[in-house]
């Protein structure tokens, strides 16, 4: 690895950020609770739950139900009204400064004046990374999602799920052992979302990363997810922590397998029963 990322993955060691074995929580969430309007609006009811280093967790429940509001806290981009959570021993904000973890939005949000490569390297170049050295570093990253032949193009040249696998390797860049994704695949094409999930397996399966996944498809939570925890509708809170037993690797046949659909309806009855609007969910 190269030296200066090496440095700096070394003072996460030394601070604490490092994820001491398999079994270890990297994240540890104890009765969150997120308020709006001076109370008056409550997104997130109190919620508890832990993720094991290397599990694709998915959060699943219908459109407003705090998916996105309970990913920015433990993101440390917002601040619980009550609870606590730690991400790899840290508090979010000090995750968030020590760079222990990756994140991607909705949407790519690539700037178009900048090549692909360029909007790789933009966050190292941010942490004062030498030239040479991020760009070594992009071109790892834009390799691994496939798309090191399209480094010298812009955003505007790339179709979504390209633009999508960019924010991906942007995300990758640092090498974090942690993903927080904000529904990346939401306005894609089904296709295309099916061709991202096989994607995103490979490259969390290649990097060893944790990954913590917010979508409002049944089916993409089940195909992805060794876990899913199923929300109500807001106020939000989780009602159930659903163990998906399908084996990996995931495969497009996957999603032909009987437990992929047993699992698929006992999820929808989750939702059902803990009175999530059926219209705000995505059926299979």
């Amino acid at each position: 690895m190269l030296t200066s990322v090496k440095r700096r993955r070394a003072d996460a060691r030394a601070a604490g950020t490092s994820l001491p074995d398999a079994q270890a929580a990297v994240l540890d969430c104890r009765d969150l609770r997120k308020e709006f309007a001076g109370g008056d609006v409550v997104a997130l009811a109190r919620t508890s739950f832990s993720v094991r280093r290397g599990e694709v967790v998915s959060l699943l429940g219908p459109s407003g139900c705090g998916k996105t509001t309970l990913l920015r806290i433990l993101a440390g981009l917002t601040a619980p009204s009550d609870g606590a959570a730690r991400v790899n021993g840290l508090t979010p904000a000090e995750a968030r400064r020590a760079k222990s973890y990756g994140m991607v939005f909705q949407q790519a949000n690539l700037f178009d004046w900048r090549t692909v490569r360029e909007n790789v390297e933009l966050p190292l170049e941010l942490l004062g990374v030498g030239r040479r050295e991020r760009r070594a570093i992009a071109a790892e990253a834009l390799e691994r999602v496939g798309l090191a032949p399209f480094a010298a193009r812009r955003p505007w040249e790339l179709s979504g799920g390209m633009q999508q696998r960019v924010a991906i390797a942007r995300a990758l860049s640092f090498r974090p052992a942690l993903l927080f994704m904000d529904e990346p695949f939401g306005a894609l094409d089904e296709m295309t979302r099916e061709q991202m999930n096989l994607e995103l397996l490979r490259i969390a399966g290649d990097a060893g990363a944790t990954v913590v996944f917010v979508t409002h498809s049944i089916a993409e939570a089940v195909f992805l997810s060794g876990r899913v925890l199923v929300m109500t509708a807001r106020p939000g809170r989780i009602v159930r922590d659903v163990t998906i037993d399908l084996p990996y690797p995931r495969t497009p046949q996957t999603r032909e397998l009987p437990r992929f659909f047993e699992l698929a309806n006992e999820v929808r009855e989750t939702l059902r029963g803990g009175s999530a609007p059926r219209n705000e969910v995505e059926t299979l």
